[in-house]
């Protein structure tokens, strides 16, 4: 079955996780499901490359990045296109259209999981909910070279994360933070930021964003 996107009113049979095509490892096959899914969204809905990337805050040339499947696509960007075109999150990123309206019940670890090729990657603990006015996500990131930059993303609303384990650095705005076990943060998500994880461990940490 395909799902019903409902600003657009039309059945996108291009969902279906069924039609994508095999790639060589697991993590860049997700991404290369959700990029077709990005793109079908696209096509389905009419509008060229240079349109949704300007609507969405990005560069043309990124969004035919992230359409090609072979680079990460950030979890602000789906959400971008979540509000934007009225396209559950759940559906970009699993292909399933969320049932679920009262309430919703994600188990320990069942969240619906995207390994990323990068620094991090991410579990969506709210998947199967009907039209959230925010995402909640448990996120790992793994540790990287010191002297690697922080990578600085943006996108509308605000964000809250609260971390689990390890330690945390994070810039907003150009300051920079560090956040250990039961430290949290609010800001606002227009505002440069990025993180990274310190010590050498991974850090878990929840990422809420509106």
């Amino acid at each position: 079955m395909g799902v019903v996107f409902t600003k657009s009113c039309l059945t996108l049979p291009f969902l279906n996780r069924s039609c994508q095509p095999a790639i060589t490892t697991i993590n860049m096959d997700i991404i290369m499901q959700i990029a077709e899914r990005i793109r079908g969204l696209r096509e389905a809905l009419d509008l060229e490359t240079e349109v949704m990337a300007r609507e969405c805050g990005i560069s043309e040339a990124l969004l035919i990045e992230y359409e090609s499947g072979k680079t990460d696509i950030p979890v602000s960007f789906l959400h971008c296109l979540s509000s934007t075109y009225g396209v559950e999150m759940a559906a970009l990123m699993s292909g399933d259209e969320p049932r679920m309206h009262s309430y919703y019940i994600t188990r320990a670890g069942k969240g619906v999981k995207v390994e990323r090729t990068g620094a991090y990657s991410y579990q969506d603990l709210a998947a199967g909910f009907q039209n959230r006015v925010m995402a909640p996500f448990m996120v790992t990131v793994e540790p990287s070279d010191p002297q690697t930059p922080l990578t600085l993303n943006t996108h509308d609303g605000q964000e809250f994360n609260f971390v689990v384990e390890g330690t945390l650095e994070i810039s907003v705005a150009g300051k920079t933070n560090v956040l250990n076990p039961g430290d949290a943060i609010m800001f606002d998500a227009r505002k440069p930021h990025g993180l990274k994880a310190l010590g050498g461990n991974n850090v878990k940490m929840l990422a809420i964003i509106s």
